[in-house]
């Protein structure tokens, strides 16, 4: 490497890669000021080179083979930008053999193979940049590798997906429907084609996976963590949360619960409407870490699109571009903590959490309906909070809606198994968790 040159190979030149390429080209000069160097884009390589983009470059550094940056033995640090696990991963770990540091975005690639390439980095002397991989422009792994490297953190959760959080807060906002809110999100740019991965809790539930292993330095899979989505949160649910006093959020927990594990879930929260979680609209992430010596604190900010992630990614790049012009090979651990300190862990199953619930039974209008119901509860040592209901129409359909205090999960499931093989049950009773401990 150059002594006044840190040359970056680019994978992937989509909405990301564009805004990296901006930002190199639009702050050259402040970048040279930072690292008394250049930060030179020496090769981009991506399928489709035709597409137009809001950046021009010069057309020779273009490639649609990426063993091209691979191979290139003045590239030092390589931006993966394309996604996905495959062939990211592949790419990845032949950069890292190779001796090149790497920056990512790719949450499914570190939720999945994290493992394989943080080892594979310390065994090569090499760093890997993820900040961008969650919260978009939220600086939070750095928070949690750095900043909070000197507490113990309990827990965290946050809102980490900007879509399901745009409909949910449209929902709140304007009383839509799910399906509506969707479209529109899909129009303006915020959702997919196909959502799935956003609004089934998907990607936080990758991004989640991240933060856990930087937050309590342990080891987690995909599959050990409850994902649940908000396809089925209605205009109801989202009215009559409000009557209770409480906004509808889709939320990533963990919780480090000392010998009885780590809580690691995904799903739709009920939250107190006067929290500081609350009020996050629209795209915007936030992350809620409660650390034992600093208590709670909220990191908030642009969790997605070009220019936050991008401005993420430069954060890396600059960091790691620094290292190697003082001749560090390798910063800190990409996680915190070397992998043989990272430990395995139990992971609670939800039905062991003990929560609170709000619960809408659809039940035909009858007298001695809802005594029936709270008597299931009550045999399975679920007592009721407070309950409402709206309109009264004899023999005819209608919701009941109920707070419940702290239960566990496993009885909730049983008492409403119950429930919904009554005779005057309509439709399958739908539950959503409460998350009190909020500030």
């Amino acid at each position: 490497m150059s002594k006044n040159k840190v040359k970056i190979g680019l994978i992937g030149f989509g909405t990301i890669g564009t805004g990296v390429v901006k930002l190199i080209q639009g702050n050259a000069r402040g970048l040279k000021a930072r690292l008394n160097a250049d930060l030179v884009l020496a090769r981009i390589a991506d399928l489709d080179l035709k597409r137009k983009r809001e950046v021009k470059v010069n057309p020779q550094i273009l490639t649609t083979r990426v063993e091209d940056i691979l191979a290139d033995p003045e590239i030092d640090i390589v931006v993966e930008l394309m996604g996905g696990v495959e062939p990211a991963r592949r790419f990845v770990l032949e950069a890292i053999r190779r001796g090149k540091s790497v920056v990512t975005a790719n949450k499914a690639l570190l939720a999945t193979a994290g493992d394989e390439i943080f080892r594979a980095a310390e065994k090569n002397g090499v760093s890997v940049g993820f900040e961008a991989s969650v919260g978009g422009g939220i600086p939070v792994i750095r928070a949690l590798r750095e900043a909070y490297a000197g507490d113990k953190i309990r827990s965290l959760l946050g809102i980490i997906n900007g879509t399901s959080n745009y409909i949910l807060s449209k929902m709140t906002d304007e009383g839509s429907r799910f399906e509506h809110v969707l479209k529109r999100a899909q129009e303006k740019g915020y959702a997919e084609a196909d959502p799935t991965l956003d609004v089934e809790g998907i990607d936080a539930a990758h991004k989640l996976a991240i933060l856990i292993t930087l937050a309590f330095g342990v080891r987690i899979k995909l599959n050990q963590i409850y994902t649940e989505g908000i396809t089925r949160i209605s205009p109801l649910d989202v009215e009559f949360a409000r009557e209770f006093g409480y906004r509808i959020k889709l939320l990533a927990i963990a919780k480090d619960q000392g010998p009885k594990g780590i809580e690691a879930r995904v799903h739709p929260t009920l939250i107190r409407a006067d929290s500081l979680l609350a009020d996050v609209k629209d795209v915007f992430n936030a992350i809620y870490v409660v650390g034992e010596a600093l208590g709670p604190n909220l990191l908030y900010g642009r969790g997605a699109g070009m220019m936050p992630t991008a401005t993420a990614v430069l954060s890396d790049l600059i960091s790691i571009a620094r290292q190697k012009l003082s001749g560090v090979n390798t910063g800190i651990p990409g996680r915190s903590l070397p992998d043989t300190q990272i430990k395995d862990v139990r992971v609670r199953d939800i039905k062991e959490i003990l929560m609170g619930y709000y619960l809408r039974f659809s039940v035909v209008d009858r007298p001695g309906v809802l005594s029936r119901i709270t008597g299931v509860l009550g045999r399975h040592n679920i007592s009721i909070a407070s309950f409402l209901q709206r309109g009264r129409m004899a023999g005819a359909k209608v919701p009941i809606f109920l707070l419940t205090h702290e239960a566990l999960e496993k009885n909730l499931r049983a008492a409403v198994a119950v429930i919904d093989r009554m005779d005057v049950v309509r439709d399958p009773t739908c539950f959503i968790r409460i998350e009190k401990n909020l500030e």
